[in-house]
């Protein structure tokens, strides 16, 4: 669930997550912006700021010395982000999982640095533009499988309830993964094979191409009949943020190239 706001607005925040960094430039807050974490390269103002957290650490000291009103995460940094709320700092943690989730936390950052209206007018505009690419998906007779590979070793990948579910249901396909009930999991070799996707989407940072010649790879057709794509830009599709247009539109558009 997501904070109440503060009564007097944020004005020096650090995101603890890439998608919030985006999120606050994206509804005109960047200016509150003073530290981010690993990978915030969007917008290219973001790779100037201090970093202050990794996927899997927060530095307290760099933080505290920043000065922050206000420290913006996701909810599975709830351990680390325990240092800052004894520092005074104060900390909101908001859900990423589910496509709502994206509108969510932006009209919950928005309302915590004083850009209610702002971040209500980017909404409405972000779904303008979900509502013309659907316009262009054309209806199939069977939709066809996607398998998202996030990692190889394990393999992972996207389960049932997760955005990019949803993104995959909009563009027309199916999630081949959607018998995982969680977000984001492991994936067995034996599962992949017994489903047989009709097309794999990989993020080109795991270089799934290294490992095609070995098993479960070699035995999905998809993969035989050069039905796998990587992401131009993994971001677009694996940030739960103001950009996943830009997700959903390479995903109608690579859905299309597949007949089923």
């Amino acid at each position: 669930m997501a904070a109440p706001p503060a009564t007097a607005a944020a004005t020096r925040v650090v995101t603890l997550v890439p998608s919030m960094a985006e999120d606050l430039f994206a509804i005109g807050a960047g200016d509150t912006v003073v530290g981010v974490s690993q990978y915030s390269d969007y917008p290219p103002r973001a790779k100037t700021l201090p970093q202050i957290a990794t996927f899997a650490s927060i530095s307290s000291e760099r933080i505290v010395a920043l000065h922050p009103d206000l420290a913006v995460g996701i909810i599975s940094q709830g351990r680390q982000a325990a240092d800052l709320r004894r520092a005074g700092i104060r900390v909101v943690l908001l859900r990423d999982d589910s496509y709502a989730d994206i509108f969510a936390n932006l009209t919950t950052l928005g309302a915590l640095t004083g850009h209610a209206a702002d971040a209500a007018a980017f909404v409405r505009s972000l779904r303008a533009r979900t509502a013309a690419i659907l316009r262009g998906v054309q209806p199939r007779a069977r939709k066809p499988a996607v398998f998202v590979v996030l990692g190889t070793a394990p393999i992972f990948t996207v389960g049932r309830g997760s955005y990019i579910d949803t993104l995959i249901g909009l563009a027309g396909g199916r999630n081949a993964a959607a018998d995982i009930a969680a977000p984001y999991a492991r994936y067995s070799a034996e599962a992949l094979v017994a489903r047989q996707p009709d097309i794999v989407i990989a993020d080109p940072d795991i270089h799934l191409n290294d490992v095609l010649s070995r098993a479960p790879w070699t035995a999905l057709r998809a993969v035989r009949e050069h039905r796998l794509f990587l992401l131009p830009n993994a971001a677009i599709l694996e940030r739960p943020g103001p950009r996943y247009n830009d997700g959903l539109s390479w995903l109608v558009v690579t859905l299309a190239k597949v007949r089923t």
